[in-house]
């Protein structure tokens, strides 16, 4: 009787099982999208050995692919299946198993999550990773984002005077053990306060190899190459220091076995951490001068028109720079007078413009060349700049007509991408015949030489400051290169009507 109602119940169990499969493929099949992104209902994940699976169901869209879909079953992990597209991945680990027979639930769409899993592809995903750059490359402006530095002497000062405002902690009975934990609290904050803000200051200023390369040619020129970095590792160094000196004397002061042994080591420690930031105090203020320097450096809008002034020494460009702009330049009668780049501002009919001043240029290779001709470069080289390049051929600036032309001619040829505008400086000062300096020699474009001594180049503007000669057309001419300007950053494709002494390129 007993085993007649043991073979009963399994058979009981076997039909309530079959019962339940037809229920499964009939009524209660999950949906998957397929690779035509179509509805396939009652899927069923059936076991084929240890390493293969596939999707048996009903196939409405017409695509065989549909009906023997293939994964390793690694990838199927308990309860939680995850699709994307045709393929299956992997999701929050779970104890992995390998059923006879295992229904895809609550598979919906590719934008929703399942099982804290994720529907995004890893071979994408991954891809999308290497593609990524690790950081952005900075836009001009870096500059003004540096952190404030202290002085070093307000560091240490204000670091001293919270240290020794640090009391033990409440509820140590005992004299010693209280003046131990007061002691090591005492370095241990100290240690901090000096740490902390160098910290900051060397994660703060950007690496150079993310600048603008405008920006970056700033800071090698004028700081030196190598000395920003320099100063940043010295600063690293020194907090590094810091905090290893003061980890050792707090750990020394916290195993102190008196009271007074504490006290020795506590002096002893604000003594030693004391020394060694003022041997290195200076970097500190080395990156205090940096700071200040490139903050100081003009800032450049590129999406903003901007107009250089170049030419040779002492030919007139800041007094141009005066006339036409916001900008207030040391006008003196000495070579090399502009001793950086000067930013001015144009508004001509409620627009807003930049003009920069630049340092003059001489006729020399480029590797002879001073940091201020490199400036010079550098803003030519990687700021979308048009071009106001000014002559003096009245024998003034200490630059002979004939060194001026092969300046002007090599950036010319080396500089095509730049709307050019021509003008003669001081022109109340040209004379009937040309200046030439008993210096000029025999030149391969003697011609061409000759008569730019007389008028400069093709279309040039004569102006002069003094007299106010040519200066309502030259306001005209610059007015009309930085619209062209401005068409070409906002990328338009139109015919730029005539402007005397504007060269295309």
């Amino acid at each position: 009787m007993m085993i007649f109602t043991i073979i009963c119940r399994i058979n009981l169990c076997i039909l309530c099982s079959l019962i339940f499969l037809v229920v499964i493929f009939l009524n209660l099949g999950s949906t998957i999208w397929c690779s035509n992104c179509t509805v396939v209902d009652s899927v069923v994940l059936v076991q084929h050995s240890m390493s293969s699976w596939s999707f048996l169901g009903e196939n409405l869209c017409g695509d065989s692919s549909c009906k023997d879909m293939k994964a390793p079953s690694s990838l199927f992990l308990k309860g939680h299946v995850i699709a994307s597209s045709v393929f299956l991945l992997k999701g929050t680990p779970f104890v992995k198993m390998h059923p006879i027979l295992c229904l895809c639930k609550a598979i919906q769409s590719s934008s929703y999550e399942i099982a804290n899993g994720s529907y995004h592809p890893t071979v994408q995903d991954t891809k999308e990773k290497m593609e990524k750059p690790s950081r952005k490359i900075e836009s001009i402006g870096a500059f003004q984002k540096l952190p404030i530095v202290m002085p070093s002497i307000d560091i240490i000062g204000s670091a001293l005077r919270k240290a020794r405002k640090v009391s033990p902690t409440k509820g140590i009975a005992n004299i010693a053990k209280r003046e131990k934990n007061k002691g090591a609290k005492q370095l241990d904050a100290l240690m901090k306060e000096i740490a902390v803000p160098l910290r900051t200051y060397v994660e703060n200023f950007p690496n150079k190899m993310y600048l603008h390369p405008y920006e970056r040619s700033l800071i090698e020129l004028t700081l030196g190459d190598g000395y920003y970095e320099m100063v940043l590792q010295k600063v690293d160094s020194l907090r590094k220091r810091v905090v290893s000196v003061g980890k050792e004397h707090a750990s020394l002061c916290a195993k102190s076995s008196s009271k007074r042994e504490a006290e020795e080591r506590l002096n002893e420690g604000l003594k030693k951490i004391e020394e060694i930031f003022a041997q290195e105090r200076k970097v500190v203020d080395d990156l205090l001068g940096i700071a200040k320097t490139l903050r100081a450096m003009p800032v450049i809008n590129l999406e903003t028109p901007t107009l250089c002034l170049v030419g040779a020494p002492n030919v007139g460009k800041s007094s141009l720079v005066h006339i036409l702009s916001t900008g207030k330049p040391e006008v003196c009668n000495y070579p090399f007078t502009t001793r950086g780049i000067l930013m001015g501002h144009i508004i001509l009919n409620f627009q807003k413009f930049q003009v920069t001043d630049t340092p003059g240029l001489l006729r020399r290779l480029d590797e002879d060349r001073n940091n201020l001709e490199k400036l010079t470069l550098a803003v030519l080289s990687h700021l979308p700049t048009a071009v106001l390049y000014v002559h003096d051929l009245s024998g003034e600036c200490g630059t002979s007509p004939s060194d001026q032309f092969s300046i002007y001619k090599e950036l010319r040829e080396r500089f095509t991408g730049h709307l050019w505008l021509d003008v003669v400086s001081k022109s109340d000062l040209l004379k009937a015949s040309p200046v030439v300096y008993a210096t000029d020699g025999p030149h391969p474009s003697q011609l061409e030489l000759e008569k730019y001594r007389k008028s400069g180049p093709d279309g040039a503007i004569n102006v002069s400051v003094k007299t106010q000669e040519g200066l309502d057309e030259l306001k005209r001419s610059v007015h009309e290169l930085l619209n062209l300007q401005m068409a070409k950053i906002k990328g338009y494709k139109q015919q730029p009507g005539e402007v005397k002494g504007v060269t295309l390129h």
